[in-house]
């Protein structure tokens, strides 16, 4: 059973908006055999430009669904963020079923009542994923340095990349530093 858990940041969580969340979310029930237990987390925000931010993650047990949709009109985010979530569904099910034809043991968790992979929930004809598209085509190896966060934004920013990972200087754990859509910079810290 889904739960909804539906928070508005500069914007009230009208019944109008709960309704429309869980409705279009709801529609992912029919994906799954049985409707898993999981809570629905929804996010909802308005900057002061009138743009919309609608972020959801749905944590499951073998799978975590997670989209975000910036928009002028919230509820046309809302179903853009469905879109995106039937997506992650239908290529975890093409590489679930392709894992369990190399394996040969039948996978049941996913609805087995149209193939997911061709058909579109409305009926219409979609493009087949690429199998290949979850291919590994290249593998790099390197030590990491030890240093502080603020000299591994420095290394991130002169390689031009979006994250660095580095291990730091005082816990000698494995960090990753990120640059943030906003432009700030974020640090993932691992448990070593």
């Amino acid at each position: 059973m889904l739960n909804y858990n539906i928070r508005g940041e500069n914007i009230e969580v009208t019944p109008a908006i709960r309704e429309h969340v869980e409705k279009k979310i709801g529609k992912l029930e029919r994906y799954f055999n049985e409707t898993p237990d999981a809570t629905v987390h929804v996010n909802l925000k308005v900057y002061p430009d009138k743009q919309t931010k609608v972020e959801v993650t749905i944590p499951m047990p073998n799978l975590v669904l997670r989209a975000e949709e910036r928009h002028e009109d919230m509820y046309a985010g809302i179903d853009l963020i469905v879109d995106k979530l039937e997506r992650q569904i239908r290529k975890h099910k093409t590489r679930v079923n392709r894992k369990m034809r190399e394996q040969g043991s039948p996978k049941e968790f996913f609805a087995a009542q149209e193939d997911l992979k061709n058909v579109a929930p409305s009926g219409t004809a979609v493009q087949t994923e690429e199998e290949d598209e979850m291919e590994l085509v290249r593998t790099k190896q390197f030590n990491l340095k030890p240093m502080d966060s603020e000299e591994a934004i420095l290394q991130m920013n002169l390689l031009g990349h979006n994250f660095f990972i580095y291990t730091d200087a005082d816990t000698d754990a494995t960090n990753i530093v990120y640059k943030r859509r906003d432009g700030k910079y974020g640090l993932i810290e691992t448990n070593s």
